[in-house]
């Protein structure tokens, strides 16, 4: 067996490579500068790590962010590698004490801010000792063409030239288009380096955009339907991460929130319960997730449009690193691109870049806000077009997003098309996309009426169409070349030399545009992973090894999926090992977690088992998922499950007492129902009901500037109340209460079989 594969499976519990790990490992074995382009959750880490290893000295890892190199060094030493970080995190005396062990050999691997690169303490020892390797991690960030360059990077370059012997160089990371990477090998001044991009594609995410009217409620819903996994929700701003959370805390979710403006205290101890899965559900704005490499996370939503592709693929990313099925969705609104466009120009006020660099970096920021608009209107693959972002061209039909999951026809917009580049062409090239739109639809503005737009010969010529579509017909033609939106800060529309083409009749322009369905047709994607897979006696037996993880994980003090992942808590209920050498074979497990851990573990399954082999899951189901036939569902749950209905005999089961709220409602009909065959029930179900039914009524309040659901006399009747309580941040709010009368109504006219 080669020393790569023993080491693989002694430290890190897999008898096999993902793809491309193993060439990137010969490759830096052997000596030569490595350059590895890998998906978020591709295994990048390990193709330095088991280098680092077999080499005769020490492997400096650069990072650029502290919860980085923490999360890192913990997962080390928990597979019994010792390793060390030097940050900004340690005190002077830390600092010297890790560098002393270093220097007597406890160490393979340290952890290192490039910021500490150059200083005098650190040189010293580097200059000192034998250093086989330097890996940059997340080395996009040393490129002036990369979506995050950080000027602190280029210190490493310094770094490198002050030591008495060249170290072979190695660099990673997720995202980069083809300047980008050409740039990271010639900054980093590689030589001859085999350079190996293992491909973008992440099969088992499932991509989706969506355009709520209500985010909010449309966030709501989805977490409710997905309470027992672990998701982040990204928001673009603080103030944005601060009123989803304080909904979601109110709404009864287990939630906390990160960003930069908390307190470091703070920011860590809801990091933590992260982490720790104490509080499952993350919103935070771009500053949490680099480095965080919590596997069991189902869920990356955005509830606003990132600036670029590279930051929405890198945090969408942090969904399924275990490889099991996960989702990625966008909430977009057009709101997000103004918002986006003023953080871009913002950027000139950055004291670390010359005038130069810095014109340069807004002018490629406003090109990348711009492709990741097109994401969000294109009606086309999502992973497609994902994919050609990054120089990669796969099938216009993956099957595992939200456009390919939905019916499209083709239309001939070319008439359309030409009205809408005459209206720019006539208006003399000097509006946006709104305000042409407005003008071809005939609206009747200020703006309009301003710019003398009435009068304007194209003034009303689309009216009647809806401005979802003209803006996809826009966006087309700007696809396409016809038009283009200029990147000046104000995103004017201009004529191109292809434009004369539509106007003159010499080419068509026919775009995909969403069939018109009946609600009840709609589909939605649904997550199938290894634990669908298994059956009843499995889910229970998945259950206790979690709860069990979760007991050691408090013990100790580390994340529970440091422990084991639930990738591999999945396959220990499929194999149920019973001794030492059938607990090595279960995926994940290595030999320092089997000698820690195994004997807990395999106690726990005989326990459950009372000694007897168990048939805990799907076979059949399991090998098709293993051969990536991907299985599709429809519904909220498994294919074929029908809507949520509340028999005769579970309704003589339901104790309905006292004051309750819909979610303590819901929660209590869930529980008894359990782990049926039947969808799960939402607030949203029951709300929309006695909405519609005029129960229940939305007012806008005034000081928020939120919707709020208060009773009518009609619901006031049938026992629906509200009552005033204090949010942890002191402010008051209304929250309507069911009592016994109005629960009996909910059961028995919205839930019930006749319904």
């Amino acid at each position: 067996m080669k020393d790569t594969y023993k080491i693989l499976k002694q430290y890190f519990g897999y008898e096999t490579f993902r793809e491309g790990q193993e060439k990137l490992v010969d490759s830096i074995l052997s000596g030569r500068d490595t350059l590895g382009i890998m998906p978020t959750g591709a295994g990048k880490s390990l193709c330095y790590q088991i280098p680092a290893l077999l080499f005769q000295g020490i492997t400096l890892v650069v990072s650029p962010l502290i919860s980085l190199m923490k999360d890192q060094v913990g997962a080390l030493n928990q597979a019994g590698i010792h390793a060390a970080f030097i940050n900004s995190s340690l005190t002077a005396n830390q600092c010297r004490l890790a560098l002393q062990y270093a220097r007597q050999g406890r160490y393979k691997i340290i952890y290192v801010a490039p910021e500490r690169l150059l200083t005098e303490e650190f040189l010293d020892f580097a200059i000192h000792t034998e250093i086989s390797m330097i890996t940059v991690d997340e080395a996009h960030c040393i490129s002036h063409w990369g979506q995050d360059f950080r000027p602190s990077y280029l210190k490493i370059l310094d770094f490198i030239e002050r030591l008495p012997t060249r170290p072979v160089i190695s660099a990673f990371t997720a995202t980069a288009t083809k300047e980008v990477k050409e740039d990271m090998v010639c900054t980093l001044q590689l030589k001859h380096p085999m350079v190996l991009t293992t491909g973008f594609d992440r099969k088992n995410l499932f991509f989706a955009v969506k355009t709520p009217k209500d985010k909010y409620e449309a966030l709501k819903e989805y977490v409710e339907n997905h309470k027992e996994e672990s998701g982040i929700i990204y928001c673009n701003t603080r103030k944005n991460v601060e009123e989803v959370y304080e909904r979601l805390l109110l709404d009864g979710c287990l939630v906390t929130k990160y960003h930069a403006g908390l307190r470091e205290e703070e920011r860590k101890i809801n990091q933590d319960d992260f982490i720790f899965d104490k509080r499952p559900i993350m919103v935070a704005t771009n500053a949490f997730g680099m480095g965080i490499d919590k596997s069991n996370v189902r869920y990356v939503i955005h509830y606003n449009m990132p600036k670029n592709m590279e930051s929405y693929y890198q945090e969408a990313g942090r969904a399924g690193r275990d490889g099991e099925e996960a989702q990625c969705i966008l909430f977009y609104h057009g709101q997000d691109v103004a918002a986006n466009q003023y953080m871009i120009e913002s950027n000139k006020k950055n004291a670390e870049l010359d005038r130069e660099d810095l014109e340069m970096v807004i002018e490629r920021d406003r090109e990348r806000l711009k492709k990741m608009t097109f994401y969000c209107h294109t009606n086309e693959c999502l992973r497609a077009y994902i994919l050609n972002y990054f120089g990669e061209y796969g099938e216009h039909y993956c099957g595992k997003c939200s456009n390919c999951l939905t019916q499209f026809e083709e239309k001939d917009v070319t008439e359309e098309s030409r009205k809408i580049i005459e209206c720019v062409e006539g208006t003399g090239q000097r509006y946006g996309i709104q305000v042409i739109l407005q003008t071809v639809m005939g609206s009747d503005t200020a703006k309009i009426r301003q710019y003398g737009l009435k009068e304007n010969k194209l003034y009303g010529q689309l009216a009647g169409y809806q401005q979802g579509t003209l803006r996809n017909i826009v966006n087309s033609l700007i696809m396409k070349e016809y038009l283009f939106l200029t990147n000046d800060g104000y995103s004017i529309l201009k004529c191109t030399k292809t434009s004369s083409l539509i106007t003159e009749g010499k080419e068509k322009v026919i775009i995909k545009l969403a069939k018109e369905r009946e609600e009840d047709k709609k589909r939605k994607h649904e997550n199938t992973n290894s634990q669908n897979t298994l059956n009843q006696l499995g889910r229970e037996l998945f259950v206790r090894l979690r709860t069990l993880r979760y007991q050691m994980a408090q013990q100790e003090k580390v994340p529970p999926y440091l422990i084991f992942s639930d990738k591999t808590l999945m396959d220990m209920c499929k194999k149920c090992p019973s001794n030492e050498e059938e607990m090595l074979q279960v995926s994940g497990v290595g030999q320092a977690k089997q000698e820690k851990y195994g004997a807990l573990f395999i106690e726990e399954i005989l326990t459950f088992s009372n000694g007897e082999k168990l048939e805990t899951y799907d076979k059949e189901l399991d090998e098709m998922l293993q051969k990536n036939n991907t299985v599709q569902l429809s519904g909220r749950r498994r294919t074929g499950k029908p809507e949520f209905l509340l028999t005769s005999k579970l309704k003589e089961q339901l104790v309905l007492e006292g004051e309750k709220t819909i979610s303590q409602l819901v929660e209590q009909i869930n529980d008894l129902v359990g782990d049926s065959d039947r969808k799960k029930l939402t607030t949203t179900k029951i709300t929309n009901q006695l909405l519609e039914e005029e129960f229940l009524k939305e007012i806008l309040d005034e000081e928020t500037g939120r919707k709020k659901r208060l009773p009518t006399e009609k619901g006031e009747a049938i026992g629906l109340f509200t009552k005033n309580q204090i949010s942890a941040k002191g402010y008051s709010y209304e929250v309507v209460y069911y009592g016994v009368s109005a629960q009996n109504y909910v059961v028995e006219e919205i839930l019930g079989e006749k319904q």
